[in-house]
This record gives structure tokens, sequence and C-alpha cells, in this order.
């Protein structure tokens, strides 16, 4: 290089890395600034969730047959069906032996423990292309019934509230979202 590009890439490098320094303490403060309001917004999500709950959530596993908890060891599930990347099905079977309406079908990881029953995800198929397509429905162990409530066509769903004998469920798809009333 000769002496002229030399001094001009002197120049410049210095004045880019004047800037970067000079720069740099802003967008640091920018990001801590950013990660602290996220944290914020994600506590305060989580008070809010805690004043509200939506009943006890139960979480399955991909196990052989395993009791549910919340269900005072009543019922068991095992899993059947794994979609890739997504929800598993799982068979759900009566603890005490006796026949249950709930050994005929396929129910997904949802479950929802309210003072009336369960709350349930009953697919409809097991087909990966179909899906999502279920019903939610309401299962009394006292009466062994499962009754449908609704059915969604998707799997990000969950129970918004309930008042009374009237249940409401949101859900979202990706791309538009709703909201569905039920009685119980």
């Amino acid at each position: 290089m000769s002496k002229v590009q030399l001094f001009f890439h002197h120049s410049f490098r210095f004045i880019w890395n004047a800037i970067f320094i000079v720069c740099y303490p802003i967008l640091a403060s920018f990001g801590l600034v950013f990660i602290g309001l996220t944290f914020f917004f994600s506590k305060i999500s989580e008070l809010l969730t805690r004043i509200k709950p939506e009943g006890h959530k139960v979480v399955l596993k991909e196990t052989d047959w395993e009791t549910m908890p919340y269900t005072n060891e009543l019922i068991e599930a095992k899993v059947c069906k794994q979609i890739m990347f997504g929800p598993s099905g799982f068979r759900l079977r009566r603890k005490d032996g006796v026949p249950s309406v709930l050994e005929d079908h396929v129910f997904g990881n949802k479950v929802r423990v309210l003072e009336e029953g369960y709350i349930l995800e009953k697919w409809n198929t097991l087909d990966s292309k179909e899906m999502p397509d279920f019903d939610i429905c309401l299962y009394d162990p006292d009466e062994d019934s499962l009754r449908p409530l609704t059915n969604i066509k998707c799997f990000d769903w969950h129970v918004a509230e309930k008042v009374d004998n009237e249940l409401s469920f949101k859900w979202f798809d990706g791309t538009q979202g709703g909201e569905v009333k039920v009685a119980l």
C-alpha cells in the first residue's frame, strides 16, 4: 500500500473504532433494558396466572401405565401415539379395573382437573395429516361419562375462565385465535 492509502486506511479504521466505542454502551444499555423489561413482564404474567388458576395442570410422561396426579389414583395413562415434533396421544384407563368409556379413545396430553370432573382432549383421528382434530370433553368419574363440550382444531388452547356453570376456552393456531364458551 502506498502512504496515501495507508493514511486513509488508518484514518477510517480509527473513525470506525471511535464510532463503535461511542455506540457500544448505548447498544449494551438498550439490550439490558430490553432483557429487564422482558423479565419484569414475565414475572407479572406469572403472578397473574397464580391469581386466577384454571385448575390443576397434569403433564403426562411417555412411559408405561402411569397414575395421573390429582385423580385420587383413579386414572392411569400410557403413550400410544407420538407425532413427530408434536404432541403425544395417550390411552387412559381406570386404575380400579372398572371398564370405562376412556378405554375406547385416544386423548392428548392436556388434562385439566375441575370440581365437575376432568377436561380432556379426545382425538378424533390418529392420522398426522388430519391433525389437529379433537373434542374437548368433560369426564365425570362418578358416572363414567364422557361428554363432548366443543370441537377445536388447534393444539394451543386453555381454559380462560370458569363462571358458575360456564367454561370459556381460548385457542390460537399461529395466525388467528378465538374463544369458545360452553355450558357445563
